[in-house]
């Protein structure tokens, strides 16, 4: 009985030896998937439970058969833009469009990308700015303890980033015939006097591809309305529907040039010029399927009743016919005119 348990105790504390590793392999395995999880998260911004709650609009196809890259100036004077720059400081969780995208850059959520001196962005890996680069250059004061930048909400420039460069493609997509204006990337800038008192110099920061920062746009509100303060949109939507308004500067053309390289220092010529590409967008858009005036008049047709359409049928044969008519004087008489009168010739015989 004694060798009986003897060997029970032996087994049991052989079980328990072999079975330590297996836990242990299992907590490391653990550990190891919760490291690349998170650093996933600290690589695309966010990780992947936030990728599947938010529903991602849908990306722009590549081999689409109409597209123009457009870039405009968001000014946020403007009443359109204003709510863009309410609050100016952080409000309990209110914050304007920069401090949040600031905050978001800060703590590793997003990258940002460098802005060229030529105007032109790439948004890829290779022109990423770390944003204590940023801080450094536009002596934004902020403090560093153990490897994390800190600034403080009064130390953000929101209130002198009162412009946006932004980038968006209008395009039509042929797979279910519809015309979309898609923004892209956005740029903030700020404008800083001189001591002097001049005209405002201008600063843009960084660009942000709009696709790494939608899904965070989505969980932000912004003012819609002064007159109605309870009219309110997450931020994604209001880029999304276009609510944004902006005076063009740039499009993507083979020569590479802006606007105000084209216009000169012709304020006429570049309000033209502006006016023209607006024009044109809306032009296509509205005669993407056709000439809407003769749309209207084919539809007003099929409106009406037989008894009418009878008549319509009816008034037009005749204007066809009286169109045939004077058709046929008007040959008649240019034959007369042309040969001086009638000649009859008779045949001689010989």
């Amino acid at each position: 009985m004694k060798r009986l348990l003897l060997m029970l105790m032996i087994l049991l504390t052989a079980g328990m030896i072999t079975a330590q590793p297996k836990k242990s392999r299992v907590q490391k395995n653990e550990k190891t998937a919760a490291q690349q999880q998170g650093a996933q998260t600290n690589q695309n911004g966010m990780s992947q439970r936030m990728r599947i709650m938010y529903p991602t609009a849908v990306d722009m196809p590549e081999d689409v058969v109409w597209r123009r890259d457009i870039y405009r100036e968001i000014d946020l004077n403007e009443e359109a833009n204003s709510g863009l720059y309410y609050p100016v400081e952080p409000l309990g969780k209110q914050l304007n469009l920069f401090t949040y995208v600031f905050k978001l850059a800060l703590n590793g959520y997003i990258p940002v990308y460098e802005y060229r001196l030529d105007g032109n962005e790439i948004l890829e890996a290779s022109a990423k700015v770390d944003m204590k680069t940023v801080l450094d250059n536009y002596h934004i004061f902020y403090e560093e303890k153990d490897g994390k930048l800190k600034v403080e909400n009064s130390d953000i420039p929101s209130a002198e980033v009162k412009m946006y460069y932004l980038k968006e493609s209008a395009y039509y997509d042929q797979a279910n015939s519809s015309f979309h204006i898609k923004p892209l990337a956005f740029c903030p800038v700020m404008l800083r006097e001189d001591d002097f008192g001049g005209e405002s110099a201008k600063y843009p920061l960084f660009w942000v591809k709009y696709s790494e920062v939608e899904a965070f746009l989505s969980r932000q509100q912004v003012m819609t309305s002064n007159v109605n303060n309870a009219a309110v949109m997450n931020l994604d939507d209001y880029f999304t529907l276009n609510k944004y308004k902006g005076k063009i500067y740039k499009t993507n053309n083979m020569l590479g040039k802006t606007l105000a390289q084209v216009a000169g220092n012709d304020s006429t010529k570049l309000s033209a010029e502006q006016k023209r590409i607006e024009k044109e967008l809306e032009t296509f858009r509205n005669n993407i399927f056709g000439d809407k005036h003769k749309r209207d008049s084919l539809d007003s047709i099929a409106s009406l009743d037989p008894k009418q359409l009878k008549k319509v049928k009816a008034s037009n044969k005749s204007n066809s016919s009286s169109q045939k008519a004077s058709k046929s004087k008007t040959k008649t008489s240019r034959a007369k005119s042309s040969s001086g009168g009638t000649v009859s010739v008779r045949r001689q015989r010989h």
